[in-house]
């Protein structure tokens, strides 16, 4: 309080890990009264009573200006470094709050939440959102405080921009005041979200199969809630601040002439397998004319409401949005977390969403919450971050529509082939350069379920293990066997000079096997993205195709020049270990888009990783 008399002060205090308290009373010139207590407060909620000491007069809380009039009393001693006046005058100044409702009058000012409720439709929505959690969540969003609550530290952004690129990144959420690193950013009751569990309520379990995909499940309920219900679903307000398709703009959505943009990109291939893939889980699960949904239960799933249009927007939202809890108390599960989803991501941020139980360590309700905390510190109106996780740019194109400029997880799948051969015994000439370990080699890949062609993900100035190790393995030759089995051979360490030199000579020629498939050079790219007023000609999708190929290229580019350096480094350009691959009787093979032929891709295993029901082949 600004004015303080002696009597008690009822102190709430929730606090998630043990910490110790000072609490000094310092009084006017006037009285000798001071009061310093020394709380040592454990890891939970606690109910403080503080009996202040009796004072001849009130006194209000002073802040010091420049001009101080001298000081007659004796105070208590206080250092001058954390603790002291001059600390604790700016602890007191930054701990006042703001009148309810200022923030967003600032956000209106600055044109983040426009000026009217009424005109523009994103704000009526990002309302009545707010409403609907606090209504039937009772979620404390108000940048208010109440008892034992601090104010909501966010709010809602209608418009969000890329700060490098300037390109719009749609709603974001931005911080209210100043975060400090830990504080607790917002709880979501599990009851409020999109699950299977959810989805199983909505449609039973004769639809909704224990052994039913989570992403399956979820599309369905979000087609049957948005298209089905409409008005009546209970997610309606959730429902009306989910973007549509060409909002989001994932790769698979995209129409034909801006996929051309990225000719010669991992993206294309894995775009167009993923558009084929998502048509056919929808075609076997919803449009099958013998067992499919709208078949079985036509009144439940009609076919105009379950199109392949609605489809795709649900899996845009799925991709996009969808987040994986792993905290559960049954173990982790998909969700759709209204209000969440719209934090926007960076690399570079460590939060991740996830749940917990409700309560503290003594007392638990059964319920669960997902659960989000600062990972660093926030400046009032600094857009609030989490990360999506690890993912490259080809990931983000795919799935969630954009490409970071700046992404330390960047990399470029480049296929990786060496295809032993085998003697036929039908052609002399052609057996005279079998590989001897040909059949070894074969068997080997079968048992650790490899295939001959496989795709790796290679970094700015690095590439995986799994490539040397794969490499090293297809490279070998009888002089590098000694007459062992190869299954006696540690392939994550240097099995010769010789076979290493070959083993990274490779990678560079399928590197630029890799480059060659673009169309154009990187330094076209960057002379159309330096041309502004050409650059703004083009559409979003080709914008981004453009920036995503250019950077493409500029990492492989990076790679071979760092591949160059470690060859001569290690001294592995001699003369006398160039094989030039003929010991080996291997062919490095291009990288082309051979559907069913080749082994899984990588952008496929970052996909399984994530749990989707998207097999790309």
């Amino acid at each position: 309080p600004r004015s303080i008399r002696s009597g008690s002060i009822f102190l709430y205090v929730k606090q998630l890990r043990p910490a110790t308290f000072f609490i000094h009373t310092h009084p006017p010139q006037d009285t000798k009264t001071t009061s310093t207590m020394r709380l040592k407060i454990p890891s939970t909620h606690l109910l403080l009573l503080l009996t202040l000491p009796p004072l001849t007069t009130p006194f209000t809380t002073q802040l010091p200006t420049k001009k101080t009039a001298p000081q007659h009393h004796n105070p208590l001693p206080m250092a001058s470094g954390e603790g002291g006046e001059a600390e604790w005058s700016k602890a007191l100044k930054e701990s006042e709050g703001t009148a309810p409702g200022a923030f967003e009058a600032e956000m209106k000012m600055k044109g983040l939440m426009g000026f009217s409720a009424g005109g523009d439709p994103k704000i009526a929505a990002n309302s009545k959102l707010l409403s609907w959690l606090e209504e039937n969540g009772d979620v404390y969003l108000a940048d208010a405080s109440t008892w034992g609550v601090a104010p909501h530290p966010m709010a809602i952004s209608v418009s969000t921009v890329d700060e490098t690129t300037n390109e719009s990144t749609g709603r974001g959420l931005l911080a209210r005041r100043n975060i400090n690193e830990g504080d607790e950013l917002l709880t979501i009751p599990m009851s409020m979200c999109v699950t299977i569990e959810s989805a199983r309520k909505t449609f039973g379990e004769e639809v909704i199969t224990n052994g039913m995909n989570e992403y399956l499940a979820i599309a369905l309920q979000l087609v049957h809630e948005r298209y089905v219900l409409g008005d009546d679903s209970f997610y309606k307000a959730y429902l009306d601040v989910l973007p549509e398709v060409e909002e989001v703009n994932p790769t698979f959505a995209w129409p034909d002439d801006d996929l051309e943009f990225l000719e010669g990109s991992p993206v294309l291939p894995a775009t167009k397998s993923l558009q084929m893939k998502l048509k056919r889980e929808w075609e076997a699960l919803v449009a099958n004319d013998v067992d499919g949904l709208s078949t079985r239960f036509p009144d439940r799933f009609p076919l105009e409401k379950f199109s392949y249009e609605n489809w795709v927007w649900a899996f845009t939202m799925l991709f996009s949005r969808a987040i994986r809890l792993r905290n559960l108390r049954e173990g982790e599960a998909l969700a759709m977390v209204p209000y969440a989803d719209l934090i926007n991501h960076s690399p570079f941020s460590g939060a991740y969403v996830d749940a917990r139980e409700v309560g503290d360590w003594l007392f638990k309700d059964g319920t669960e919450e997902v659960i989000l905390y600062a990972d660093r510190g926030y400046r009032k109106m600094e857009q609030i971050y989490i990360s999506y996780g690890p993912k490259s740019n080809a990931d983000l194109l795919l799935l969630y529509g954009f490409a970071l400029e700046r992404n330390p997880y960047n990399s470029v799948d480049v296929t990786v082939s060496i295809k032993p051969r085998v003697a036929t015994g039908n052609n002399p000439e052609n057996d005279a350069d079998a590989d001897p370990l040909a059949e070894e080699k074969i068997a080997f890949l079968q048992n650790v379920g490899r295939e001959d062609t496989v795709d790796f993900p290679c970094y700015a100035d690095r590439y995986p293990i799994e490539m040397l190790e794969y490499l090293r393995l297809m490279q070998m030759t009888p002089e590098d066997t000694r007459g062992k089995p190869l299954s006696a051979f540690d392939f994550s360490r240097t099995i010769s000079a010789a076979n290493e030199a070959a083993v990274l000579t490779s990678i560079i020629q399928a590197i630029k096997m890799q480059l060659n498939k673009y169309p154009n050079s990187e330094e076209d790219d960057a002379r159309l993205i330096q041309d502004k007023g050409m650059f703004r000609l083009f559409n979003y999708n080709q914008r981004m195709a453009i920036r995503h190929r250019r950077n493409e290229k500029r990492l492989l580019k990076r790679t071979v020049a760092a591949l160059d350096r470690q060859i001569k480094t290690r001294g592995l350009d001699r003369e006398d270990l160039q094989r030039a691959m003929g010991s080996t009787l291997g062919i490095v093979l291009p990288g082309e888009e051979r559907f069913g032929k080749k082994g899984r891709t990588a952008i496929e295993e970052r996909l399984e990783k994530m749990g989707l029901p998207v097999d790309l082949r």
